[in-house]
């Protein structure tokens, strides 16, 4: 269990104020001009020794992906841009960091820019988030006047400009270089890569796009210092993150944890457990819906890290925990996933825009029992064809729930169709 002593957001549930005199009460902004004076390298070299791997889902070193923007600054300026675009179902820990801990994600931002080479960050928000846009603008308008940010932000002699953009509320546009579209004013479909966004990025311009989480707590990091962060949670799965709760439990929440804590330790520690106990638990789908479901005889002993759940043929993803009792039709749930994923398809690649649609109606029959058992191992073939031939991940999204259900939950699909038949051999 994380110690109060290692949180990183102390306000994450808005009981103080969100804005400067409140933030500077609890140490954002302190020193950031010596943090800039380490120099960019410094910066860098720190990030890559805490064994900070990204929040967004993907979970790649942070601090790696910050060295891979070019170390010369030639004619084309660089950019940092954030990915506020939180439209994941059951993700919803950015989104409390814009209205409850702002200044962290604009201190962070400036670091980050700092260390990359970039004057300007854009913030790109779901369209849908009003309020934590506006609460985002006023924190950043604070940041301006008292020089924070700015033509000499911090007194560092270094311009820094950030902007708040708000999105149109469209999933696949939080797919980075699907962002990076967006931004520009175009249609929101992901680009081919390469050219990776660090190359050619926004406006053709050298790009780094990292998460909300990821900005904002690197201040923390090069404050405390990189050992403080790699020591909490497992090796290569370091640090604490915010994880989301919700679905059956008592008490669904947002909290900040240490990585690698036991899923059963997290949910009833935190959310007051499962609704009806630990044993009316039928599943979890543990990060966010784009990660196949996992039974609960896999839930009581998992580790809620990266490693761990790859092993069980799942994913952190998010950390965005859905619950699932007993009294869950999950086929159905599965189904309401895979007709979200054909909904947000972009439809630019053909294995994305015909398999989507494909597996969304075969599911809706899958519910009903209106299938043959056969059907089950086609829907999978299906699900092989569509994940890893597309040009972004919105593919693999959309199949990786299908597969899970079969893995865990065949038993129950054949089932289905058999009482179907049984039923309509009566009607006979």
């Amino acid at each position: 269990m994380l110690a109060d002593k290692d949180r990183i957001f102390t306000n994450i549930y808005g009981f103080d104020s969100p804005w400067l005199e409140g933030a500077r009460a609890r140490g954002d902004w302190d020193g950031t001009k010596k943090l800039i004076e380490l120099g960019r390298d410094k910066i860098i070299d720190e990030m890559k020794e805490s064994g900070l791997r990204g929040r967004g889902g993907a979970g790649f070193p942070t601090g790696v992906k910050w060295s891979f923007m070019p170390k010369e600054i030639g004619t084309r300026p660089h950019y940092l841009v954030i990915n506020a675009d939180e439209g994941e179902p059951g993700t919803c820990k950015d989104r409390e960091i814009m209205r409850s801990e702002p200044h962290k994600l604009i201190e962070g931002a400036l670091v980050a820019s700092f260390a990359m080479g970039a004057h300007a960050a854009y913030c790109y928000v779901r369209g849908e988030f009003h309020h934590e846009i506006d609460c985002l603008q006023r924190a950043v308008d604070e940041a301006y006047e008292a020089g924070l940010i700015g033509d000499d932000a911090c007194g560092t002699g270094w311009k820094f400009d950030f902007y708040v953009h708000s999105g149109a509320g469209a999933y696949i546009c939080g797919e980075e270089t699907s962002l990076i579209e967006s931004l520009e004013g175009k249609k929101g479909q992901p680009r081919l890569k390469p050219p990776f966004p660090a190359g050619v990025g926004v406006w053709g311009c050298p790009t780094t796009v990292n998460n909300v989480e990821s900005i904002a707590v690197a201040p923390t990091i090069l404050r405390r210092g990189a050992d403080w962060f790699a020591g909490i949670g497992r090796p290569n799965n370091v640090g604490t993150k915010l994880f989301n709760i919700s679905g059956h439990v008592n008490r669904p929440c947002t909290v900040e944890e240490e990585m690698g804590i036991p899923l059963k330790e997290l949910i009833e520690r935190h959310a007051g457990g499962v609704r009806g106990g630990w044993d009316n638990l039928l599943c979890v789908i543990p990060g966010g819906a784009s990660v196949p479901v996992l039974p609960k005889n896999i839930c009581d002993d998992v580790l809620m890290d990266f490693d761990s759940l790859r092993e069980q043929r799942s994913g952190l993803g998010t950390a965005a925990v859905m619950v699932m009792d007993t009294s869950t039709d999950v086929i159905k749930a599965i189904a309401r996933l895979s007709a979200f994923y054909k909904h947000e398809s972009c439809g630019q690649c053909t294995p994305c825009r015909e398999g989507t649609g494909w597996m969304a109606r075969v599911m809706q029959r899958m519910v009903s029992g209106d299938a043959h058992i056969d059907e089950i191992d086609t829907l999978e073939e299906v699900t092989r064809q569509v994940e890893g031939h597309t040009i972004c991940a919105l593919g693999d999204a959309a199949a990786w729930p299908i597969q899970g259900l079969i893995r865990h939950f065949r038993p129950e699909m054949e089932k289905r169709i058999l009482d179907n038949l049984a039923r309509r051999s009566a009607a006979e």
